[in-house]
């Protein structure tokens, strides 16, 4: 009887302490963000990765303006196609990104991307016709980008909590500081070794840079391994769906000033280092408008400056590019739109994870950035339909932009108020 006992007593000791063990393994596999120190780290890797791809982005424009100037002139719609596929498929991975995520991982993720991307830029330096520049400049790095994209967002608001609109609001900067960048570096090797060795040169600075978020860019927690190939968690929130919508329609309007503020400005007349000048110029004040708007958003509420950032720039648009007939109030809009359009990708960001939770921030991320796919695919050809078929030319696509980012306004003021309720000066 007595050995019985004994036996029992031993392995309900013995169970306990198993299960005390795996639950200390649980909490310290679940970290919580550090909010500093070696998350800056993560942030860091973010920025180079998406200076590497969303910096190319938003220096499309100089490629277009030059290609349909200089290379295939007159076929400005089949040449929006490349900028599309880009732009579309840089969010293609997002259905079954958590499931990316679970299987390889982010690092092998932004390696395949690094490599990727300096290859389809290396292609593109061979190309001698416009559907070549489709499958190399359009569909192979957009792939690239998006496998980088997703781990880049994702990571600074696992690592930050207090400060997360501003760490999101930093690592995003690297987009708008790339394209000042890479406009400037781009221009400046088509003007001297030609447009074919810029290419070869983007894909060299391209190596480097994601090299780096290779070896900085991770997860705070493990991924999950055992995760469906979709995950649908996510549309069981309301909120995600408002959220969702923002996302699909704003990617529709967000993407035409950047490519079409080149090409406008030489319909204007003005020379065509401003032209460069503007699309650079407005990336560079983007990286202002980020990490301006992620910090405010830090005091003020996320969804508040989500809701005045969206509502700002649609205005933008509509009052002050409309309008423009000189150099000097191009540059107003191009400043006026890196502040604010900066603030919305940023904000837009930064909310997810306020609107479903961080146990879900993975799949949410991966869905709303799949949304884009839409209005990245069709936003620059319908764009350029307007311009070359409409009566108004570039004012018709820019008050398609403007009307866009208006009602995209509208539906962050929904958002804001489906968390907050009826008060008017909640912090939300």
């Amino acid at each position: 009887m007595m050995t019985s006992k004994l036996e029992k007593s031993e392995k309900f000791e013995t169970s306990t302490l198993e299960s005390k063990d795996s639950v200390i393994e649980d909490q310290v596999k679940l970290r919580e963000a550090p909010d500093g120190g070696i998350s800056w780290l993560s942030v860091i890797g973010c920025f180079c990765g998406l200076f590497a791809t969303q910096g190319y982005g938003y220096s499309w424009g100089v490629y277009l303006d030059y290609y349909n100037s200089n290379v295939y002139p007159g076929e400005l719609t089949n040449l929006t196609w490349i900028g599309s596929l880009w732009f579309g498929l840089t969010n293609i991975t997002g259905p079954f990104y958590v499931y990316l995520c679970g299987k390889i991982g982010y690092r092998w993720m932004i390696g395949v991307a690094c490599i990727l991307s300096c290859f389809s830029m290396m292609m593109a330096s061979l190309t001698t016709a416009v559907w070549q520049l489709y499958i190399t400049q359009g569909v192979m790095s957009g792939i690239a980008s998006s496998l980088i994209w997703f781990p880049c967002i994702s990571a600074p608001q696992q690592w930050f909590s207090s400060k997360r609109g501003l760490a999101v609001g930093l690592g995003i900067s690297g987009s708008g500081l790339g394209g000042l960048a890479i406009s400037k570096i781009v221009g400046a090797a088509i003007d001297s070794v030609g447009y074919r060795w810029s290419l070869r040169i983007l894909g060299f600075i391209q190596l480097v840079l994601m090299g780096i978020s290779f070896f900085t860019v991770r997860p705070l927690n493990p991924l999950p391994r055992d995760v469906p190939f979709f995950d649908l968690a996510p549309f069981k929130n309301k909120k995600f769906w408002v959220l969702c919508c923002i996302h699909c329609l704003g990617n529709f309007a967000f993407y035409i000033p950047s490519s079409f503020v080149p090409s406008y400005a030489t319909s204007l007349g003005l020379p065509s280092d401003i032209s460069r000048n503007l699309s650079a110029v407005m990336s560079g004040i983007m990286v202002v408008g980020k990490i301006l708007n992620g910090c405010l958003s830090d005091y003020f509420g996320r969804v508040n400056v989500t809701f005045l950032c969206s509502v700002m720039t649609g205005v933008i648009c509509l009052a002050v590019w409309m309008t423009a007939e000189t150099a000097a109030s191009m540059w107003a809009f191009a400043v006026l739109f890196g502040i604010f359009g900066g603030g919305y990708v940023s904000m837009i960001a930064a909310v997810i994870a306020d609107c479903v939770g961080i146990e879900l921030i993975e799949s949410a991320t991966g869905w709303l950035y799949f949304a884009w796919i839409f209005g990245g695919l069709f936003g620059q050809p319908l764009s350029a339909v307007i311009i070359e078929q409409g009566n108004l030319g570039y004012k018709g696509a820019i008050i398609f932009a403007g009307v866009i980012f208006l009602f995209v306004g509208l539906l962050a003021g929904i958002l804001r108020f489906m968390k907050s309720g009826p008060k008017l000066f909640a912090k939300v």
